[in-house]
């Protein structure tokens, strides 16, 4: 989809730059965002995240916020978000390094797992993969616990782990597709608006 001269927008800029010398010439609502991002000291409250990542944590590439930081870091935390494992934000956040993406974000993400939908998310994908694999039903007393996960991983690792893999990879495609199709709402929405005013302050 082409947009006209006036409403195309600069919000790519190459990710190693720091965040805070880069200006495009229209963004995202940062400071909405950021309001909701944890700070450098949030981060390290955290004992995994300290040891895992150490100085890195101030390092303005990972609090770096464009639309491509942002819709990557959204994929991976909610890719990692079905991973059954209680290490979710460490593997999010070194991922995010590796990939050049926002890490608060990515953590931030993270958390649509967490102890009220980690039953339901782990049970429909234990669900999904026993149907994809064709398996006998065989009757589970589900609990939403990380230590029931680990006494049965042996019965259900198999449809658990392709079901996870599957709803994590269609978890991070409609999270990075949803997040740059916002962003870019959101920049032609705030150019119009820009326009309406100027016409309003020249006419009146």
């Amino acid at each position: 989809m082409t947009f006209p001269a006036s409403l195309r927008f600069v919000d790519n800029a190459p990710a190693d730059a720091a965040w805070s010398t880069h200006k495009p010439a229209v963004t995202m609502p940062k400071k909405l965002i950021r309001r909701y991002l944890p700070t450098p000291r949030d981060l390290r409250a955290y004992a995994s995240l300290r040891y895992a990542l150490g100085g890195r944590l101030h390092d303005p590439d990972v609090w770096h916020l464009n639309r491509r930081s942002a819709s990557g870091a959204v994929a991976v935390g909610l890719l990692i978000a079905w991973v059954p494992l209680p290490v979710q934000m460490v593997v999010a956040a070194l991922l995010a390094l590796l990939l050049r993406v926002n890490l608060p974000l990515s953590v931030i993400a993270v958390w649509v797992s967490n102890p009220l939908t980690m039953g339901p998310m782990y049970w429909f994908a234990w669900r999904l993969g026993r149907w994809l694999l064709d398996e006998p039903y065989v009757p589970i007393q589900f609990e939403p616990t990380f230590a029931w996960l680990t006494a049965e991983i042996g019965m259900i690792w198999q449809p658990l782990g392709l079901g996870c893999l599957l709803l994590g990879i269609a978890s991070a495609a409609f999270g990075y597709v949803v997040t740059r199709l916002f962003w870019r709402f959101h920049v032609i929405r705030t150019l119009l608006l820009r326009r309406r005013h100027r016409a309003a302050s020249r006419n009146g």
